[in-house]
């Protein structure tokens, strides 16, 4: 028998987008930075964000099911939600196959919905992509200080799977902290390109490119490149454009 799941808070912004493109309606409460499906979320309770939800707003809206993210929210506000009585579901996704699993478990083990095309689309996508030759980058996603993608990370995968060789991924930490120094020599050492995505800091052609002259910038959208939802099936053509503009 399937679960019965009538009212959903999602904790998570790439799942918040994966709901409710699969089943407009499920959702009483998103976070405050949950913005896709920008039409699909009229109505919808905001309890604050990924790492402060307001747990009591939450327990208020008596939901069947809280769908959250090990990296993205915190572990004490799940513990809470638990102890209110709340059921919760806690995503793990640090590269492409798990991130396709877990839409999988969410949507379709846990919410009882028909697997949504989207997936079988973004699945598809992604097993045609043929990688360019390769390309050593770093990946900022912060300034203010500078922090880069490390090892292991869903972001890092799938770059990977289109050329692009992270020279942080052996980092011991996964966002490490990056002195300027340190960047402005590897753009001096013969690293390809720099990766500047608009999310979480929002890099654009003014703020970003100028603290590595000389070398290639390829500015990509964040949203392809860092959440697993509907946007995975586009994800492939949108990156490889940016990576290909690189300038």
């Amino acid at each position: 028998m399937r679960p019965n799941r009538k009212r959903v808070v999602s904790l998570v912004p790439s799942l918040t987008e994966a709901v409710a493109v699969s089943a407009p309606g499920l959702l009483v409460g998103v976070t405050d930075w949950c913005t896709h499906p920008a039409t699909g979320l009229a109505g919808v309770s905001r309890i604050g964000g990924t790492k402060n939800p307001d747990v009591r707003a939450i327990a208020a809206l008596r939901p069947d099911l809280v769908i959250a993210n090990e990296e993205e929210n915190r572990a004490p506000d799940l513990a809470e939600l638990r102890a209110a009585g709340v059921e919760v579901l806690v995503t793990e996704v640090r590269g492409l196959p798990q991130a396709l699993s877990e839409l999988d478990r969410v949507l379709v083990g846990a919410l009882g919905l028909a697997r949504p095309g989207w997936l079988t689309d973004a699945e598809a996508a992604w097993a045609r992509v043929e990688p360019d030759a390769e390309r050593r980058a770093f990946v900022p996603i912060w300034r203010r200080p500078w922090m880069v993608l490390g090892r292991d990370t869903f972001a890092g995968d799938l770059l990977a799977r289109l050329g692009v060789r992270n020279v942080y991924a052996g980092h011991a930490e996964r966002y490490p902290r990056v002195a300027p120094a340190e960047l402005a020599e590897l753009a001096a050492a013969g690293c390809d390109l720099v990766v500047l995505p608009d999310e979480p800091y929002r890099f654009t052609a003014e703020d970003g490119p100028e603290a590595f002259p000389g070398l290639p910038a390829a500015l990509v959208s964040g949203r392809h490149l860092t959440w697993y939802g509907p946007s995975l099936a586009q994800a492939p053509a949108v990156l490889s454009r940016a990576l290909r503009g690189a300038g």
